[in-house]
């Protein structure tokens, strides 16, 4: 009888170790696919990341790198749980090229994501007056590199506003270009800045909740965009790229796949 007992028992635990055994996590040497569409959204010293879900069912987070060039050494700046990330304290006016990793359960992290995706932080700013050149001379002009409000002469100025007997116009001199790029829902809308079809009288009519986009004189490119207009001001909001010659008012990214040599000079080190 106790023979049977024990024999019983060896069955009943072999039965328990092997159900139980069959649960067991596996080990996995297969990391996540690199993160694909990556984009960014270019403020005032920060840059804002934004990436399409991984679909591996394992993923656990995101690791986000950056380098001062495509095919550079990439440095870790931070991790995310989910597929967004917020770049803090970034210099205005350098270029930042940005990749994205994910990595699983297990440890195992993807390759840097394909995407050529760069950021120029630029300065931008909001809720800003100036008011009508005949009637506020001094205070009808503003100043993108000095980012203060100047007289509509002045040399520093690099638009002014003007009331003409009831209509409204946004006015540069003979060394600066204006555009009207329409309507828009706010200052980010305008990516890039346009490569024709500036105002060939050196203004535009005014309208709120339109973006219009500055080329200055000394070759740099700018955005306002009007939210309030009356008789004596008109208010918006604004944009200026320091690096000269750079397009870049908001967003890049290029959609095409390159070689993927860069994920050798990865650096974990967080600055």
């Amino acid at each position: 009888m106790k023979k049977r007992i024990i024999i019983y028992f060896l069955i009943i635990s072999s039965v328990i170790f092997y159900s139980c055994n069959i649960n067991f996590p596996y080990e996995d040497f297969t990391p996540p696919s690199p993160p694909k569409n990556i984009t960014v959204l270019n403020g005032d010293k920060r840059v804002d990341l934004y990436w399409k879900k991984n679909p591996e069912n394992d993923v656990a987070g995101y690791n986000i790198y950056y380098s001062y060039s495509y095919n550079g050494k990439y440095t870790l700046i931070g991790s995310s749980s989910t597929n967004s990330f917020i770049d803090y304290g970034m210099s205005n006016g350098v270029k930042y090229y940005y990749a994205v990793t994910a990595y699983d359960h297990n440890g195992n992290e993807s390759e840097l994501s394909y995407d050529v995706v760069y950021a120029v932080p630029r300065p931008e700013g909001f809720n800003q007056s100036i008011f009508d050149s005949r009637r506020f001379p001094n205070n009808s002009g503003y100043s993108f590199s000095k980012y203060s409000v100047v007289p509509y002469n002045s040399l520093d100025a690099d638009f002014f506003f003007e009331n003409y007997q009831g209509t409204y116009y946004l006015v540069v001199y003979d060394d600066t270009d204006i555009k009207d790029m329409g309507p828009t829902m706010d200052i980010y809308d305008i990516q890039f800045a346009p490569t024709s079809g500036w105002s060939s009288t050196k203004d535009e009519i005014a309208k709120v909740g339109n973006t219009y986009v500055i080329w200055t004189w000394n070759n740099r490119y700018a955005k306002i965009r009007i939210k309030n207009i009356t008789p004596d001001r008109i208010v918006f909001d604004w944009a200026y790229q320091t690096v000269e010659g750079e397009p870049m008012l908001k967003p890049n990214k290029e959609r095409k796949k390159l070689s993927s040599n860069r994920n050798l000079y990865i650096t974990k080190e967080i600055d």
